[in-house]
């Protein structure tokens, strides 16, 4: 797993506390009650009793109040808006402009209701409800006393036992989790956590609910405790309790369709529907439960959705795919980007003691279907790894990124009949359609505005699990025909045959010089840019660029590095021309991925080709060879600016 991002929790929680829009709400609600429970402020204008005429029109229309005295009226208030409705305590109705304001069949309790809204056939308890908002066929919406909609909820992240619980509050992110989670030893930062968070639910503890502008509650038998976002929808649900919705008219967060929502936040975009439960969890920007989807003491990252499944004590990062009868538990997976298959059970957490177990999964993670795998495992240093359908994995650490984990074809002597075969580099060799078709696909899919996401695969960290992968693959003496954990660090309780070692040698090397010539083409056009069509990139420059460290760009150091080691001796033009080389062979690569899926249809299914575009008019496999020409056109525009004299790329 890679280190915690560099994320100060304790700093991004007291921002939260000084400039969210939640906060500040709870904090203007509060101003509406005195000590006798109302004051005389309604959005900045004062707010006077019912006159005698307006209790007398009331009364006409089937009203009622436990005592009129205690109801009041804010200017544009129109009695004939309100119907067959009763009032107990302080009862602040706002100003009737628009032909949706109206209030019937209500029972009204301590409520201070804005301006232009909709109540009807509720019962509306210790409320501030605001301007433009909808509640109808609610059978109780109440609040209080002392409630703080859920924040500060403890959950156990990734050990159902405890040992690395995380205190929720509204705006926490995945990484925020991340770093709690990993920081169990770092005492002096769990007490500063711990008494920010403290500071911040006394802020947004209340003795009333909020229902923000536009917001609308319908048809739900129970909301209590619940801070209701501006645009949030809660329709047909069961049950929200002890819940912070935040919302906005453009990214409304939503609860629908027989839901239950308790102890938990649910952050911008995100929506629990079709019977979905979430129980003292966080759904962060546009993620989503839905289909009896199970979330209880989790972390859903942004992006994320959980369908029919259970998750359990997780941190899930982005773009993790749940949406079929499967089952994780106690997984700490802040990357994500993976895949839970139909069946699988990552959740054997419980060694017959305590589930005291825990998993980490690494990026892009692909469960296949009806895998099981037992805990404790550590895959973090295996991103884009497959677990291949069927396959039941023991208690282990892997270490080999892009691979595939797969059961024994046959049974070898000296080797656990329980151990599975493991091809490092299988991924990038045999399947890169996947891998380069997620790139896009989560790019194309994302719908967060807050969260940033680094959609490359190959970047620096997972570069580095490559070469180090690699060396240990080459650090075998004496070649044999099997291979286990005794013979080379990092396969686990696998085996490796001596084809799939030298393959993987050959596959991770050819990736490690992609990546490297990928970020000489991108400095190299860099400095060609704004050139005209005859002009000569300054060979000074060229010179420079592959000899000269450059403290200033991490990134092209790193890549810089990468060259001098694997292409040693190469120049600039020998470079991009086998860059576009390497590009070719991915294009085909991928073509060929495809094709294997419409051979196999084609044998299997009588009518296949007529139901299934070939290969070559998949989409993804058209985009890569657009890719692919525009590369080869890129480069050949690059190599007409460069000097005749181009540097060789020294040793480092």
């Amino acid at each position: 797993m890679a280190h915690p991002p560099t994320v100060d929790v304790v700093a991004a929680l007291r921002q939260a506390a000084k400039e969210s829009s939640f906060v500040r709400s709870v904090q203007q609600a509060k101003q509406c009650w005195g000590r006798r429970g109302l004051s005389a402020a309604h959005d900045g204008a004062k707010v006077t009793p019912l006159t005698a005429a307006q209790v007398a029109q009331l009364k006409r229309q089937g009203n009622c109040a436990k005592d009129w005295k205690t109801v009041y009226a804010a200017k544009g208030f129109d009695p004939t808006r309100v119907w067959h409705s009763t009032f107990y305590g302080a009862v602040v109705l706002g100003a009737c402009r628009k032909d949706q304001s109206e209030i019937s069949r209500a029972r009204l309790e301590d409520c201070h209701v804005g301006d232009d809204v909709l109540i009807r056939d509720s019962h509306v308890a210790r409320t501030v409800v605001k301007s433009g908002a909808a509640i109808v066929n609610v059978g109780r919406l109440a609040s209080g006393p002392k409630t703080a909609f859920g924040n500060g909820t403890e959950i156990p992240i990734a050990i159902e036992t405890g040992g690395r619980d995380i205190a929720l509050y509204a705006e926490l992110t995945v990484d925020g989790a991340w770093v709690l989670a990993r920081s169990r030893g770092n005492a002096a930062l769990l007490k500063q956590y711990a008494d920010g968070l403290e500071a911040y639910r006394q802020l947004v503890t209340s003795d009333f609910g909020i229902v923000e502008q536009g917001a609308v509650v319908r048809s739900t038998p129970t909301v209590v405790n619940t801070y209701v976002g501006a645009g949030a929808v809660i329709d047909g649900a069961q049950l929200v309790q002890n819940t912070t919705i935040l919302s906005t008219p453009e990214e409304s967060t939503e609860i629908t369709h027989g839901a239950i929502v308790k102890s938990s936040m649910l952050q911008w975009g995100s929506e629990v529907a079709t019977q979905g439960l979430v129980d003292s969890s966080l759904l962060t920007e546009h993620s989503h439960v839905e289909r009896h989807g199970l979330v209880t003491g989790s972390i859903l990252g942004p992006n994320t959705g959980v369908a029919e499944g259970e998750v359990t004590a997780s941190l899930l990062g982005p773009f993790v795919g749940f949406h079929h009868q499967s089952l994780l538990i106690a997984a700490l997976w802040p990357e994500g980007k993976g895949n839970v298959g139909y069946g699988a059970n990552v959740g054997s957490n419980h060694t017959a003691k305590a589930p005291d177990q825990e998993i980490w999964p690494g990026e892009g993670a692909f469960f296949g279907l009806g895998v099981n795998i037992k805990f404790p495992a550590d895959y973090s240093k295996s991103p884009y790894t497959i677990f291949a359908s069927g396959v039941a994995c023991l208690p282990q650490r892997m270490e080999f990124p892009f691979s595939l984990v797969n059961s024994p074809a046959v049974r070898l002597d000296g080797v656990s009949p329980a151990y599975n075969e493991i091809i490092p580099g299988w991924v990038l060799s045999d399947n890169i359609y996947m891998v380069t078709r997620n790139e896009g696909k989560y790019e194309k899919r994302n719908k967060a505005r807050r969260s940033k996401f680094v959609f490359e695969v190959f970047r620096p960290e997972i570069v580095d699990l490559m070469v180090d992968a690699r060396r240990r693959l080459q650090a075998v003496k004496a070649p044999k025909e099997v291979y286990t954990s005794k013979d080379i660090e990092g396969l686990g309780k696998n085996y490796l045959t001596e084809g799939s070692r030298t393959k993987a040698i050959g596959t991770y090397t050819f990736y490690l010089q992609y990546y490297a010539l990928l970020g000489l083409k991108r400095e190299v056009a860099e400095l060609a840019k704004g050139l005209s069509p005859k002009g000569t990139v300054p060979i000074a420059e060229i010179e420079g660029l592959l000899t000269e460290p450059c403290r200033e760009c991490p990134r092209w150091e790193h890549e810089r590095q990468t060259l001098a080691r694997e292409l040693p001796g190469v120049d600039v033009a020998q470079g991009l021309k086998h860059l576009v080389e390497l590009q070719t062979t991915i294009a085909k690569a991928v073509q060929v991925s495809k094709e294997k899926d419409d051979h196999r249809g084609q044998e299997t299914i009588e009518d296949y080709a007529e139901a299934h575009a070939p290969a070559k008019d998949d989409g993804f496999v058209k985009e890569t060879w657009a890719k692919t020409k525009a590369l080869e056109q890129e480069v050949a525009s690059i190599l007409a600016a460069l000097p005749k004299r181009a540097p060789v790329n020294a040793k480092l």
